[in-house]
């Protein structure tokens, strides 16, 4: 009975070791994209009900539900861009994925990594978010991970700037 548990437990540890441990982006992301969303679509459903209504009469202000229906299908699209977005540390590179349709990875080895910078808005401050941008020698492969808590951005840029010192110091 011994043994069994032991080999589980080797097994276990071998296979998490070849998959990377990912993890997904805070929800405040999505509640200030599900916002920002509202507030445009909303806006526009009413100025434009209105500005039909009574320029061009009450049946052509049923035109004004087509944004509404934009911002019905965006709820549900925001969602599920969301859900699709996950970043992995491992040992010699960063891993982002991304993508709903398209599945898109993009790997950036830490000794190729010349800045990371964490950046934040006024509106990803007002929700407490901020984003961390990894610079290349590549232009095309600049990554970004959006949405972080400030305190995760901060963690991720310092752990990645002393990966990237210690892994480039041989070049």
């Amino acid at each position: 009975m011994d043994t069994g548990s032991a080999e589980t437990a080797g097994n276990t540890v071998g296979s998490t070791a070849a998959e990377p441990v990912w993890t997904g982006l805070p929800p405040g992301l999505l509640r200030m994209r599900r916002l920002l969303l509202v507030v445009w679509l909303g806006l526009l459903t009413i100025v434009l009900g209105v500005l039909l209504a009574v320029f061009a009469g009450a049946v052509w202000a049923a035109f004004a539900l087509l944004p509404f229906a934009l911002l019905v299908w965006g709820w549900g699209m925001l969602g599920r861009n969301w859900r699709s977005w996950r970043y992995a540390e491992r040992a010699d590179d960063l891993l982002i994925s991304r993508g709903v349709l398209f599945r898109e990875e993009t790997v950036v080895p830490y000794g190729r990594m010349q800045l990371v910078e964490v950046t934040s808005g006024p509106v990803e401050r007002h929700f407490g978010l901020a984003s961390v941008q990894l610079h290349t020698a590549a232009a095309a492969t600049d990554a970004c991970i959006p949405g972080l808590d400030p305190t995760e951005a901060e963690r991720l840029r310092d752990r990645l700037t002393e990966l990237g010192e210690a892994r480039s110091a041989g070049l």
